[in-house]
């Protein structure tokens, strides 16, 4: 395994820690400053402030204990792309939801997040107006 590689796996199972923990402070730090999350329903969220309001009810505990599991992982070594597959079990009032999807997640050189883009599986499609 490249250094490069290496150290985009690094990156992506501490970004992927900071879900499990809880920890808000550490997932919005995994972001560049000027870091972009796009989220699952086509929400975009540019900056640390703006990055905390979209992960508050996730990490924050409004949907419960949550726990990602990773399943599959490629990466693009030269442009600092990875690709991640997960479950995500959300677990509120002794009811557990699992949903499944996938992250494009773009590393920066320094391993902060330039962007994030969450897509996952879901009952009806979302529509975007191109």
């Amino acid at each position: 395994m490249s250094d490069r590689r290496a150290e985009l796996l690094e990156a992506t199972e501490k970004f992927v820690s900071a879900f499990n923990q809880m920890h808000i402070d550490k997932v919005v730090k995994s972001f560049a400053e000027d870091g972009i999350y796009e989220d699952s329903t086509g929400g975009r969220h540019q900056g640390h402030h703006a990055i905390r309001l979209a992960f508050e009810p996730l990490v924050g505990g409004e949907k419960g204990k949550i726990r990602f599991v990773s399943e599959d992982f490629f990466a693009e070594v030269e442009t600092g792309k990875v690709l991640i597959s997960w479950f995500l079990n959300m677990e509120l009032d002794d009811t557990v939801s699992v949903i499944r999807g996938i992250d494009v997640l773009h590393f920066n050189d320094d391993n902060s997040l330039a962007k994030k883009m969450a897509y996952m599986k879901v009952d009806k499609p979302h529509f975007e107006e191109q």
